[in-house]
């Protein structure tokens, strides 16, 4: 059986490689670590976690979290790392990063069907079946030939990352651990709590601080999902206090009451040695955000494992450009897989791997293709990449990908969940396809 080559080692990469090897397809993995990093990485590690180290909603009633059980149950390589990784995150799956990305590269390293090398791949190989899994920071070379091929539908916007404070900076006595409405029974989150007053001048320092300048594109294009904190507060006054830092939910045991607002910090390893500033992701210079983050009640003397950056994130006009296979129409054997493809998100990026490699599988081994069925959170994401959008954009899965329901007087809570009941009922006969045994609905 011909080898299939996967170029880039990420959560989709490792995803699909998995996936075909599994099915008896020998895979060339390429990665370019650690001949080379973009400048978002730290480690030599195979799908290593950037951003966050959050996997985001863990409940079937939101779309994300259905997504994750549809993965658990077709076999996923990345799933299973996680849950060998997992840290406390009430009612989130979050892992310690160096354990995730250690666990996934110890299981790619030893599987017997794939050949793992480390090279940097500049242009998009013409032979063979090929998948291309490169990630939001495609190297230069490898995108400008990308954007030849295509005809110009190549886009790219600005993404941010949050920072990591320190566990033992933080000053313990003017926070509080709560989950939102108690969710979670773990208390995972520690939360700094403002009062108006404060809320009010940091929400100005913010504003008024330095940012780091863009320097690659002339237009600045942000994925609305992971806005950086400053983009956000320029919006207005409140605007952080609906978002990020959000109050409701969680009660401070000094005043009895909900602040006015809260920075949220989620344990970022396993030995809660570090915390993640959970949505602050930013675009300040690293000296204004020491100075600013001082403003927040308990991190006035905080020291950071990692400052907010700035970086680049590449993808492709996909309703445009794949065809129905999920692949190139000017070059019919490449495939694109996660969030070069216009998929956003850990999950969804690993996802698209997850469904890619087994489809290509199928193909190469001479089956019938099937794709998950559309009522289905794998198979909602999928449509995303083929549905004509005269503005498309990178996503995160949502319920309004799905098929709508038939009963519209069911209120939103209920409907989901009905849905999600729906896509674990009708994604049985794909599992059987796909050599996975067939569960019950509810995990």
């Amino acid at each position: 059986m011909d080898e299939v080559t996967v170029i880039g080692a990420g959560l989709a990469g490792t995803e699909c490689a998995w996936q075909l090897a599994e099915r008896g397809v020998p895979v060339r993995l390429i990665e370019q670590k650690p001949l080379k990093r973009t400048p978002a990485q730290n480690t030599d590690f195979l799908a290593e976690l950037v951003c966050s180290n959050s996997m985001r909603g863990a409940s079937l009633g939101n779309a994300v979290g259905l997504i994750k059980e549809e993965m658990r149950r077709a076999g996923s390589l990345v799933m299973e790392c996680a849950e060998v990784a997992k840290v406390p995150a009430g009612g989130a799956l979050a892992v310690d990063r160096d354990v995730f990305s250690a666990e996934v590269t110890k299981r790619i390293q030893a599987h017997a069907r794939i050949r793992l090398e480390a090279s940097e791949v500049q242009s998009v190989p013409t032979s063979g079946n090929v998948v291309i899994a490169t990630g939001p920071l495609t190297g230069d070379a490898l995108a400008t030939d990308l954007a030849r091929i295509v005809g110009g539908d190549h886009l790219a916007y600005y993404d941010a990352i949050a920072p990591i404070v320190v566990a033992e900076s933080i000053d313990w006595s003017k926070v509080f651990k709560a989950s939102r409405y108690d969710k979670g029974g773990d208390d995972a989150y520690v939360n700094c709590p403002f009062t108006k007053e404060e809320y009010e001048a940091f929400v100005a320092a913010i504003v008024a601080a330095e940012k780091v300048k863009p320097r690659e594109f002339e237009e600045v294009k942000y994925f609305e999902g992971c806005l950086p904190i400053e983009v956000m507060a320029e919006r207005g006054p409140r605007t952080l206090s609906f978002g990020p830092m959000k109050p409701v939910g969680l009660t401070d045991p000094k005043t009895g009451r909900w602040p006015k607002a809260v920075v949220q910090l989620r344990q970022e390893d396993q030995a809660a040695t570090a915390y993640n500033m959970v949505g602050f992701q930013t675009r300040m210079t690293w000296a204004e955000q020491k100075r600013v983050f001082a403003m927040i009640p308990g991190l006035e003397n905080a020291e950071y494992q990692r400052f907010g950056t700035v970086h680049r994130n590449t993808f492709l006009n996909s309703p445009v450009v794949l065809d129905d296979n999920f692949a190139l129409k000017a070059m019919p054997s490449v495939y694109l897989a996660g969030q070069v493809s216009g998929v956003e998100g850990y999950v969804e990026s690993a996802a698209c791997g997850l469904a890619i490699g087994v489809m290509l599988a199928q193909r190469v081994r001479g089956e019938t293709v099937h794709m998950p069925p559309v009522t289905t959170a794998l198979g909602s994401l999928l449509g995303h990449l083929r549905r004509p959008n005269a503005r498309f954009q990178p996503s995160n899965v949502v319920w309004s990908m799905f098929p709508p329901l038939d009963d519209s007087k069911l209120r939103k809570r209920a409907r989901y969940e009905v849905m999600a009941e729906r896509a674990l009922n009708d994604i049985n006969p794909w599992l059987t396809l796909i050599g996975r045994e067939a569960q019950q609905a509810v995990a």
